[in-house]
């Protein structure tokens, strides 16, 4: 290669296609020398013009800013308003519960928003390390950060790649990129020109930074730092990407709206009636105030957080660890999972599935680098398959490890699997590795495309055995090893068939072949000196693939069932994510005109149109780039679909912050996927996101029931007041005690539903819809039918109760502690939305009793407890009343059921 010396006079690098240059070209474009490198003095001069190799990131919101918004919302504004009108009234115990509630979802709030700052710091660690390179013509070991475009790399296996480093030379190099681009297996790195729309993943002669070296060695040079790096790119889209409201936090907005102008709406009209009546503008605005205080619900935003909080402990019992509040319910309004496939819907570890020597093939069974499953014993009694397994074992240089009921591969991941199915077989690998020891080796070269090791076998012989691509190790055999040891014409038309076959089913296929030596012969030099005239002999083939996890299988039916999408999006190649969509049952819309799969290249090519079809039509898209993955979750947002995005590598990052709900792998996931997600999986495993969906659903119910069972409250409380206030009455429920039922009944109460079971036939729903509102038509009338009842009752108790001569203290007494009691029936009710409650145990939920027998304890020492009297202004009350109030509440239930009834038949 010709030298260039470097100077002074470069302009700032760019980003280029690197990969579809010469390397003369980027030699000249850098500066720089593969020889000596670059000089200390130049070394400043860019460290100082292009900065040092580290990722900026994003600057952040301050901290105070960030806690300032989280009271941007209606809801918040109510609650404030209540503190201020409670302060003014002089309640300040209850002005300081209200604003306790307003800090403590604020705090909750402010603790999630700093997710993109810990993946992008995530990102700056995996840059941070030594690395060689070469400068002022030695070798030496510099800091990764002070490495500038132009610095010549060594890299070597087991190194950490500093950059995006472009490879002038290289010897046997694999990098494992699946953190970058998701592909299962380490990448064989070759020199040369590549064409300039090459995807990432097929670029071979570069190596990128954040990226592990797992064999061989290369030399080459940075022509990307920091924040120009992919990963560096990567970072910028985690910054980028957009933080959307949940399908929960955008429906409580708009519900908190609404709830805004009805309070203000009917709190202006009460007071603007209280002057047509010539009352007192202060005593009238004290009404409104009061009407005010009564229609807010106080303890929504803590029983929505604590019903939250018990869904994420109930997920974390299912493998589920929620990182964002929010992200319970976000789970259970899920339209489309995208799902990585290395790790999440496969085992992420290379299994040998099946066999072929002498002329037949066997099915090996099992999964995974673990040694359980077995292979056909008729192995035994063939020659052929004897060596084909005893290659596997011997041509080989990882090691398999069980550490804490795991097994893991120390090596190659091909390797490790040739070892298991050695092991399946019954074969004892020390025990071959002693009797066949080895002598010599040929390691794996790309440009060989085989690895060669001889054996001590007996004592007139040794033993050469090969292992590679089926094309290197086929053309130097002309003859086949049958099963009772004899030797054949190989048929290269049956073999050509059988590995086709294999490969169109995803599968990566394996040949093996032996050579018989003297036993004098103790180094492969004369082997290596005449290859190409080797009188070798064909073994046979070993197939393997990532397999699917079988409990991945059941629960993609189980979600497809519940009209949630499932869609593969794999760095792997086309035929391998073919492969295993298929056998787990994610398929693509058969008329689409895009295919089964869509590629990363095909991607790049449509039109933003096209864009939006695919994203809907095909399931299956493999080697796409991070910033494709980014664009497809976009594109099925933009389809007003709720996305959760799975994924476990710094590719996988970007589109996990932008998707309604990022979960990342807790086993494989790297650091970056973890920060940049709302949820992790501690088990890595798809079947644990579909329990997920489930109890997101759950929750969702959950939530839904508690604000049916709320509103009616605060809606009959308003009406109370506002009808005393339009008829120039008495108010019955004063402001105080209008707070007193709305904290009281909501934690003693309301709070119960939170802990309601799943209800029956829950992921046989369809995903709720975006635009629909949060409570349906027969909900908002049940509120309303509750609403109607309640100030009936309180009202014309109230009135009795007056017109029997009971103090006025009394007589609202009477009043509040209806409420209390019919709202402790119409709980009952809501534990069905729509079915009976009189088909349930009380057995599923025994908080509800809990709950009931807490408030009628709290209502009594409102009612009894002198000082209880005293600050809320209430009285005891005859044994009369109750039966009077216990009557009405089982009327309520009663109609309330009656009404169910009559939906459940009209939707038949």
């Amino acid at each position: 290669m010709e030298k260039h010396s470097p100077n002074t006079a470069t302009t700032k690098v760019r980003r280029q296609a690197w990969h579809s240059q010469s390397e003369q070209d980027i030699v000249q474009q850098l500066n720089t020398n593969t020889d000596n490198g670059l000089s200390s003095q130049e070394i400043q001069i860019r460290l100082e013009r292009d900065g040092r190799n580290i990722i900026t990131g994003q600057a952040m919101m301050p901290a105070w800013k960030r806690l300032l918004l989280q009271f941007h919302n209606p809801l918040i504004y109510i609650l404030l308003v209540a503190t201020l009108v409670t302060t003014i009234l002089g309640e300040y115990i209850d002005a300081g519960v209200i604003l306790l509630v307003v800090l403590i979802n604020a705090l909750i709030g402010f603790m999630q928003e700093s997710k993109a700052e810990q993946a992008i710091n995530s990102l700056k660690k995996m840059l941070s390390s030594n690395t060689t390179v070469i400068r002022d013509g030695k070798k030496q070991s510099v800091v990764t950060t002070d490495l500038v475009c132009g610095d010549i790399v060594v890299l070597a296996s087991g190194d950490k790649v500093p950059a995006d480093i472009r490879l002038y030379q290289c010897r046997d190099l694999q990098i494992d990129e699946s953190t970058l681009t998701g592909e299962s297996v380490p990448v064989e790195k070759q020199l040369g020109e590549l064409e300039p729309n090459t995807v990432l993943g097929d670029r071979q002669n570069m190596a990128f930074a954040g990226t592990l070296v797992t064999y061989g060695t290369a030399q080459g040079i940075i022509v990307a730092t920091g924040d120009n790096t992919q990963t560096g790119q990567i970072a910028s889209m985690i910054a980028g990407a957009t933080q959307l409201e949940t399908p929960l936090t955008r429906k409580i907005h708009a519900f908190s709206q609404l709830l805004l102008w009805v309070i203000l709406v009917l709190a202006g009209v009460t007071f603007f009636i209280g002057l047509g009546y010539g009352l007192p503008a202060a005593d009238t605005f004290m009404a409104a105030v009061a009407l005010a205080v009564a229609a807010i619900p106080e303890g929504l935003p803590a029983v929505v957080t604590i019903t939250l909080a018990i869904g994420v402990r109930r997920m974390a019992k299912r493998n589920a660890i929620i990182r964002k509040l929010s992200a319970v319910e976000t789970l259970g309004s899920t339209n489309v999972i995208c799902s990585d496939k290395t790790g999440t819907l496969t085992e992420n570890q290379m299994t040998v599935q099946k066999l072929y020597a002498g002329g037949s093939a066997l099915e090996v069974t099992g999964s995974g680098y673990a040694p359980h499953g077995e292979v056909p014993d008729i192995w035994k009694e063939n020659t052929a398959f004897q060596h084909l397994l005893r290659a596997g074992l011997l041509n080989n240089d990882s090691r398999l490890l069980e550490k804490e009921d795991r097994w893991l591969v120390e090596g190659d991941p091909t390797e490790g699997a040739l070892i298991a199915c050695g092991l399946k077989a019954g074969l004892d690998n020390a025990s071959c590795q002693q009797t066949y020891r080895r002598l010599d080796t040929i390691p794996f070269e790309s440009d060989r495309q085989y690895m060669a090791t001889l054996h001590r076998f007996d004592e007139q012989h040794n033993l050469i055995y090969l292992k590679g691509s089926v094309e290197q190790i086929s053309r130097r055999c002309r003859q086949q090893l049958m099963s009772d040891g004899s030797v054949v014409t190989l048929d290269h038309d049956k073999l050509d068939e059988q590995v086709t076959q294999w490969a169109s089913q995803g599968l990566r296929v394996l040949a093996f072949a032996l050579q018989w030596v003297d036993h004098h012969e103790q180094t492969l030099q004369r082997f290596n000196q005449h290859e190409g005239e080797a009188n070798l002999i064909f073994l046979g083939l070993q197939a393997m693939i990532d397999p699917p996890r079988a409990e991945a299988i059941e629960a993609i039916k189980t979600c497809q069932k519940a009209g949630v999408q499932v869609k593969m999006f794999t760095g792997d190649h086309a035929l391998t994510a073919k492969a295993i969509a298929s056998q787990i049952g994610i398929a693509s819309d058969t008329h689409s005109d895009f295919g089964a799969v869509l590629t990363g290249q095909q991607l790049s090519a449509l039109d933003d149109e096209q864009l939006m079809r695919a994203c809907r039509e095909v399931s299956v898209f493999a080697r796409v780039a991070p910033e494709q993955k980014l664009q497809l979750v976009n594109a099925l947002q933009s389809h007003q679909l709720v996305v959760a995005m799975t994924g476990d590598g710094v590719n996988d990052a970007p589109a996990l912050k932008q998707a309604d709900i990022g979960i990342a792998m807790g086993i494989s996931g790297t650091e970056v996927a973890k920060e940049a997600s709302d949820m992790v999986l501690t088990d890595d495993n798809f079947s644990s996101i579909e329990a997920a969906v489930e109890e997101g659903r759950n929750v969702f119910d959950n939530l839904i029931k508690f604000i049916t069972w709320i509103l009616p409250t605060n809606l009959g409380q308003g009406l109370v007041i506002m009808v005393a206030i339009v008829f120039g009455l008495t108010l019955p429920i004063l402001p105080v005690q209008a707070l007193w039922l709305n904290m009281t009944t909501a934690v003693f109460l309301g709070l119960m539903l939170a802990f309601e079971p799943k209800e029956e036939g829950i992921m046989q729903r369809q995903p709720r819809e975006l635009k629909q509102p949060i409570l349906s038509r027969e909900i908002v009338g049940r509120i309303i039918s509750v609403s109607s009842l309640l100030l009936l009752g309180a009202f014309g108790l109230f009135q009795w109760s007056v017109a029997q001569g009971a103090s006025l203290e009394e007589s609202r007494s009477i009043a509040v502690t209806l409420f209390v009691v019919v709202q402790s029936f119409f709980l009952l009710n809501c534990r069905r939305l729509n079915g009976s409650i009189f088909t349930m145990s009380w057995q599923t939920n025994p908080w509800i009793v809990v709950g009931i027998a807490s408030m009628i304890c709290a209502q009594l020492a409102f009612l009894y407890l002198p000082f209880m009297n005293v600050l809320f202004q209430s009285a005891p009350i005859s044994a009369s009343y109750w039966v009077v109030m216990v009557g009405y509440g089982i009327a309520v239930m009663i109609l309330i059921e009656l009404e169910k009834m009559l939906w459940r038949r009209m939707k038949r």
